[in-house]
Formats: C-alpha cells, structure tokens, sequence
C-alpha cells in the first residue's frame, strides 16, 4: 500500500463509538500490515495510573478529556495503528495531529447494532454526560467522527474478518 512509504504520515488512527471494534480490529490490522499497536485508553491508564472509569469519577469529564487530548496529542510513532478511545474526538488539538501523522478512519457502526453490542457504559469508562442518553451521545460523536474521517468504513456485520478486508481495501484505495 502506498501510504506506507511516507515516513512523516504513516500512521493508522481509528476512530468511533465504544465497542465499534477499534481495539479489537486494531491489533488484527497492525499484525496484518506490520506495524505496531497503541490502545490510547490504555496509555491514558498508564499514565494516569488510574482506570478510565476512576479518572471521570474523580476529576470529572471535562478533566478527562482535557489528559485525553494531551496524551493522544503527544502520542509520536511510526508505522502504528492507533486506536483511540470513542471520546478522542472532543479534542481538537489530539485531532489536528492525528490527521497530521496519519489516516484517520472511522469505524461506524449503526446505533441498534451499536446498542446490542454495549452492557456497561460506566464500567467501560464511556465519557456520557449526567442526562444525556445514550442514542443522544451517538449522535453528537457521529458528527465530529464524519468531521475528521479521513476514511470511512461502515461495519455491515459482526464478523471481524469481512470488516477487516474492508478496512484493508479502502485503505489500498485512498
């Protein structure tokens, strides 16, 4: 793929809702290309020395958003796949270079499907406003997750092999 021969901009940034399979798609992806695998959420964690859950209880949202964006931000590698967590989008700084150090594809998933796959919001450590509903959030993100798509590729079905072949296709073609 030809996107792999520009050191400065080689990076594969996913991007969407909890549970729409960054993660789990991510390491596949990495393995299959060849590049290396960051879960931000897990390095928000480990520098923060606290679970996502405990960081939005303790300091609040818009605390964590502010370490999110910070640490995503700082996040300086080459031919790696990042998969970001679903709030990474409500930083505008983290986006801007995301965009400037790689393909930023979102992975959409639509909200029935997206509902049956989720059981814990709080648990997961999803970043959800006191009130707010969940289809509501959806909403909200689907906006920013189109605003900074680079790709997109929408998940038909449950069987990561096919989204993955997806995913590879589009990036081949971009």
């Amino acid at each position: 793929m030809s996107f792999k021969d520009n050191t400065d901009n080689n990076n594969i940034i996913l991007i969407g809702m909890p549970a729409s399979g960054k993660s789990t798609l991510g390491v596949i992806l990495a393995k299959v290309l060849g590049y290396n695998f960051i879960d931000s959420d897990i390095l928000i964690q480990e520098k923060q020395d606290r679970k996502l859950s405990q960081i939005i209880e303790e300091d609040g949202i818009d605390s964590f958003i502010e370490i999110e964006n910070e640490v995503n931000a700082s996040i300086d590698v080459q031919r790696t796949v990042i998969a970001t967590g679903g709030s990474a989008v409500y930083g505008d700084k983290a986006m801007q270079h995301f965009k400037n150090i790689g393909r930023v594809i979102y992975l959409h998933v639509e909200y029935d499907r997206l509902v049956k796959r989720l059981s814990d919001i709080k648990q997961r450590g999803v970043v959800i406003r006191d009130g707010q509903t969940f289809e509501q959030l959806y909403d909200e993100r689907v906006r920013l997750y189109n605003k900074y798509a680079d790709i997109t590729v929408t998940e038909n079905c449950e069987n990561v092999e096919t989204v993955l072949a997806d995913l590879i296709k589009e990036l081949g073609e971009a």
